[in-house]
Order: structure tokens, then C-alpha cells, then sequence
């Protein structure tokens, strides 16, 4: 299980990653020398001579994490999986939403 410590109580974790143990010979690492914020987990996982990341991001209502991704300059090769809560509502990925509704964040995703 990897996930962030508790800094304060107006600063807890909301993302965690579980990794099944079968995986463990792919030493995963927890890594916030690369993305250190609270609601974006980056694990790195090595196996051989190949290096791949796994990143779990919470976005709240005001997509926070989004903007921290979009202004911090990470060269990333080698990704996974990107799972993810973005709550950003958009026609282009729920079509139950009316067809003309775009969110502002969308561009930004």
C-alpha cells in the first residue's frame, strides 16, 4: 500500500495505491522526489533495466492537482496507468451529460 502520511488535518492524503504482492519483485517505490504533492501519488516500479510509473491523482472541485501537474515540469517516460478521480463532468467522456457541456478543465486534462 502506498500512500502519503498525515501532515495536519487540513492536509491529509486522499489518493492510495495498492500493489498486489505477487508484484513485489517489481520493486515499487513511492516517489515524491518527482511529484511531491498530496493528492498525486507516483510510484516507480523497476524491473531489469525498465523503469515505469504508476500515477494516482484526486482532483477536488476546484482541480487543484490539475494545476500543479500542469505547472511543474515533469519529463515522465514510461507510464503505466494513470488512474484518477478528476471529477471534471464533460459530453466528451460521459455522454448522459447534455452534448454542448465542456468544462473549462478539460483543455487543461
Amino acid at each position: 500500500m502506498f500512500t502519503r502520511s498525515l501532515i495536519d488535518n487540513n492536509n491529509y492524503p486522499r489518493v492510495i495505491i495498492y500493489i498486489n504482492i505477487r508484484l513485489i519483485k517489481l520493486y515499487f517505490s513511492l516517489r515524491k522526489d518527482i511529484l511531491n504533492y498530496h493528492d498525486i501519488n507516483l510510484i516507480s516500479s523497476f524491473n531489469c533495466s525498465t523503469l515505469c510509473f504508476i500515477i494516482n491523482i484526486y482532483l477536488d472541485d476546484q482541480q487543484i492537482a490539475l494545476k500543479y501537474l500542469k505547472n511543474t515540469k515533469v519529463n515522465l517516460n514510461n507510464i503505466l496507468i494513470i488512474t484518477k478521480d478528476f471529477n471534471i463532468r464533460d459530453n466528451d467522456w460521459n455522454l448522459p451529460y447534455p452534448y454542448s457541456h465542456h468544462s473549462t478543465h478539460t483543455g487543461t486534462l
